[in-house]
């Protein structure tokens, strides 16, 4: 099996080590241990459920107490429509893995993680990109949408808070777009690893999986939830699905770490608290970039609605990979190529980390815009 290159990992492989200051990563700032058990009130007793535990390769489909905390966040789901994985990676790759054949349609929502075109087509299906507009707010046009997808179309992919834009599609939105798949029988995955950090409201965004049977979610606790070292994902969909998906599972992944479930768990548990904490991160963060945005003349931006990334768009005749590594080679501040997403003069900005490195790195950038200026 072929596949293409994974742009986006490529190029934190090689810089995310390197730099000073790290505005490509996408995660909200990571929590410490020792933070996440205080804030859920266990740093006294947190010994006395680990030291017992025997390290198994524990429950295989995760364990009955985190999947009926990952359900809890999809009002209508329950355990049983719950499975675990290696991370919303993980997830993604085992769901093409069980969905698609040679000469299936795919269409896919663009930009977006490369996972959800890249790994189709390297098993033979015919993808068809649905390109968001800046004039759109990088929302879709529901028409074209409806245009690309015909009878033949397995199932329709999208990140939602979008990856790279931050764009949101709403309840109606995505109300639409199941009846657009639901047309043609298609399934829709839904890679969600963002959802719960959105700029004004405080409760989750509507998850495909509670409007459509046919919904897939993905979900992660990399992102949102700030704890991308847990390596910990999941999916949930019908019963029947992921018994399918769960004999693909067998052979690459058996289960996760009865460590990563453990915490991923008690995280869940407390997820007001600790989202709470990672909504204050994005939106200070977002309010100090857009500040910075507006006294530079050289850049704007669609302003995000949820997640922790954005695409700056920056008016210089070169291109985004050149302008990056120059950045990172003057400066040491580190950006994700538009390039890497399909997308051309913009960049890809995290701004979910300290304010301090996103502070440090925003003067970086200045002054090379400064450096670079026509």
């Amino acid at each position: 099996m072929k596949i293409a290159d994974f742009a986006v990992e490529i190029w934190m492989n090689a810089n995310e080590t390197r730099c000073w200051f790290n505005m490509a990563e996408s995660c909200v700032d990571s929590i410490t241990l020792r933070d996440l058990l205080s804030l859920a009130g266990k740093t006294e007793t947190i010994l006395d459920e680990l030291l017992p535990m025997k390290l198994t390769y524990g429950a295989i489909a995760g364990s009955e107490r985190l999947r009926t905390a990952i359900a809890s966040l999809y009002p209508g789901r329950n355990a049983d429509e719950v499975l675990v994985t290696h991370g919303a990676a993980g997830a993604n790759a085992l769901l093409y893995e069980t969905l698609i054949e040679p000469g299936d349609e795919v269409v896919c929502i663009v930009p977006t993680y490369q996972q959800h075109y890249s790994i189709p087509e390297s098993f033979g299906a015919v993808v068809k990109r649905l390109h968001l507009r800046r004039e759109n707010a990088y929302l879709p046009d529901l028409d074209e949408l409806a245009a690309l997808v015909t009878p033949r179309t397995r199932l329709i992919a999208l990140t939602n808070p979008n990856n790279p834009t931050g764009a949101v599609m709403d309840e109606a939105a995505l109300r639409a777009l199941v009846e657009i798949a639901s047309r043609n029988g298609a399934w829709v995955i839904c890679d969600e690893v963002y959802r719960g950090v959105d700029q004004a409201s405080d409760t989750l965004t509507p998850s495909i999986a509670e409007l459509y049977e046919k919904g897939i979610a993905v979900g992660s606790m990399s992102k949102a939830f700030a704890l991308a070292g847990l390596r910990l994902g999941w999916i949930v969909a019908g019963e029947a699905l992921l018994h399918r998906v769960s004999i693909h599972r067998d052979y690459n992944t058996i289960s996760v770490g009865m460590l990563d479930d453990h915490f991923a768990a008690i995280a869940l548990e407390n997820r007001d608290a600790l989202l709470r904490r990672n909504r204050g991160i994005v939106r200070a963060n977002a309010a100090l970039l857009d500040d910075w945005i507006a006294r530079e003349p050289l850049i704007s931006w669609v302003r995000p609605t949820g997640g922790t990334v954005a695409l700056l768009h920056y008016d210089l005749p070169m291109g985004s990979e050149d302008f990056c590594a120059r950045l990172m080679s003057q400066t040491g501040a580190l950006l994700m190529p538009g390039a890497a997403l399909g997308v051309e003069g913009a960049v890809r900005i995290g701004f979910g980390n300290s304010a301090a490195a996103l502070t440090g790195g925003l003067a970086e950038l200045s002054a090379f815009l400064r450096s670079v200026a026509p």
